[in-house]
């Protein structure tokens, strides 16, 4: 395949989609999101910490301090694309499956890089 073929089949390939989670093995603390496109906010993630870009300060600032040993990458749940739906628009059920990600591993907001718990740190 030529390079222009190549490109074409990988921007009409269906990416995994669903739910992550960035976690920091010595605190516990958690980022949780969503994506329609896992390997690519995955790597967006790493590439952010690792720049020292993060929009999440709280996370920057653990990444920082404690490197990138303390960190894993993990993928929590996918969700299929349906085959009979061309037009499906996955954004409330990934915000559905985030949201019980979130009460699962996060109940009361606790152990999160969420920015309502951010009094912790001042």
């Amino acid at each position: 395949m030529d390079r222009k073929a190549l490109a074409r089949a990988y921007k009409e390939s269906r990416r995994p989609m669903g739910v992550y989670c960035v976690r920091n093995l010595q605190t516990g603390d958690a980022l949780i999101g969503r994506s329609t496109d896992l390997p690519s906010i995955l790597n967006r993630e790493r590439a952010s910490l690792r720049f020292g870009g993060h929009p999440n300060r709280w996370l920057q600032q653990d990444w920082n301090a404690l490197g990138p040993d303390a960190f894993t990458f993990e993928v929590l749940d996918t969700l299929a694309w349906p085959d009979d739906l061309p037009d499906f628009d996955p954004t409330s059920d990934l915000l559905l499956l985030e949201s019980m990600w979130r009460e699962r591993l996060q109940p009361n907001g606790e152990g999160s890089y969420s920015t309502t718990k951010t009094a912790r740190r001042t």
